[in-house]
């Protein structure tokens, strides 16, 4: 009965520790999740500046350019997938796993080789152990991004966009990530970044009229300079939204481990009191027996 009390007591002590690092971690994912929010409102002006400005040189000019024109056969896809490099974040990194698998699964039902690009150790591990290639993998601030690893992934999409299909180069490129909606939702997505789908971050009015502009030199240049800063502000945008919904996850996660580990801790608690009184009243009924016993003699 003593061994028992014991092991509850081992339970309890454990238990109690890991409730301390889940409270822990909570805190301090509630720290940063502001900051990550106040990044993601802070990208906005500049994104949907450059969103309109591509748009208004893609839909106001008769140009035939390579970002903005739709192949005639799309051979091979590149698919760049966003997860955390750290765990304990619930189920945010295997849904945006989850997600990727559908999105291969369409893109080889339309007969298109898929080339694959990971952000993150947990997109990193998913696939070296279903011993699978990828292209680049990029890790280390999955939570906290900076803008030349958006630059540097940015570059080689391009370069591969860029790259003939016999040389190894890509058609289309699509983006995973996880879109973050509130603390509560966040939702894995799908974005088709190249060839150009202008899509805004937060909805135009119906009667808002894209800004005319005169081009010097001429709108194949222009697109040339600044479809390269499109597409590492699109990144850049994704890898904030995706870093919010981690944190939000993660900040979630934890204070649903802390809460389980107060029930174990009571449950522990109630066990090691019940092995206790049982061995209480086992050593009362004892001593009574033995008093009878001498008693009796």
């Amino acid at each position: 009965m003593g061994a028992q009390i014991r092991v509850y007591r081992q339970k309890i002590a454990s238990t109690t520790s890991m409730q301390k690092i889940f409270k822990a971690m909570e805190l301090i994912a509630a720290s940063r999740i502001g900051k990550a929010r106040t990044r993601v409102a802070a990208s906005l002006p500049y994104s949907n500046a450059i969103t309109r400005a591509v748009s208004a040189v893609a839909s106001q000019s008769e140009i035939d350019h390579p970002l903005t024109t739709e192949p005639e056969q799309i051979r091979r896809a590149a698919m760049v997938v966003m997860t955390s490099d750290r765990g304990l974040a619930g189920s945010y990194s295997a849904s945006v796993l989850k997600q990727s698998e559908s999105l291969v699964e369409l893109l080889r039902e339309e007969g298109k080789e898929v080339k694959t690009y990971l952000v993150g150790r947990k997109a990193q591990a998913y696939y070296d152990f279903r011993d699978r290639e990828s292209a680049r993998v990029w890790t280390g601030n999955t939570d906290a991004p900076d803008f030349e690893t958006a630059r540097e992934i940015g570059r080689a999409l391009l370069d591969d966009f860029n790259t003939d299909y016999e040389d190894g180069g890509v058609d289309e490129i699509h983006i995973v990530y996880t879109r973050f909606k509130s603390m509560v939702v966040q939702e894995p997505t799908v974005i088709r970044l190249l060839p150009l789908e202008v899509v805004e971050e937060e909805a135009q009015s119906e009667t808002e009229l894209l800004p005319l502009y005169e081009y010097e030199p001429e709108p194949e240049k222009v697109l040339d300079a600044l479809l390269p800063r499109y597409i590492e502000s699109r990144i850049f945008a994704a890898m904030l939204q995706a870093a919010a919904s981690e944190l939000a996850a993660r900040q979630r996660a934890m204070k649903s481990a802390g809460d389980n580990a107060s029930d174990l801790i009571k449950k522990y608690t109630r066990l090691r009191n019940n092995a206790r009184q049982a061995e209480i009243t086992q050593e009362l009924s004892e001593i009574v027996a033995g008093a009878d016993a001498l008693s009796a003699s």
